[in-house]
């Protein structure tokens, strides 16, 4: 099993996107004790991008960037399957949503920030 989906907590950051470093700020403001996976440095792979799905409870059509220039590039539509986008994502990570805040078997997308919250509240 990945270190990701180990019982700690984990964010997806991407330091150039603000809603990812407003997350972050976030979570540290609440003291919550985390550790920072940069996903465009250090992808997720496949089988990584599937335990997420489930820990979001969240088709990965409702968590790809559809906006970015790899959507089109990979060949993804509103046609493409599951696998297909998963696939997309472990090779374009750029595709993927951020920030996301992943604790154990749940995650969260933070967007806004603080939906990411409910994982760290209780």
């Amino acid at each position: 099993m990945s270190k990701l989906f180990s019982g700690d907590l984990f964010l997806l950051h991407n330091p150039k996107c603000s809603k990812s470093r407003a997350t972050k700020a976030l979570l540290e403001e609440r003291g919550a004790e985390f550790q920072v996976r940069l996903y465009l440095d250090d992808p997720l792979d496949r089988e990584e991008l599937e335990q997420l799905t489930k820990a979001l409870g969240r088709a990965p059509g409702q968590w790809v960037r559809k906006g970015e220039g790899a959507y089109k590039e990979a060949g993804l539509g509103p046609a493409s399957d599951d696998a297909a986008i998963r696939l997309a994502m472990s090779r374009h990570p750029i595709l993927i949503e951020r920030p996301i805040l992943v604790a154990g078997e749940r995650a969260a997308v933070g967007r806004p920030p603080e939906d990411v919250l409910v994982l760290i509240d209780k």
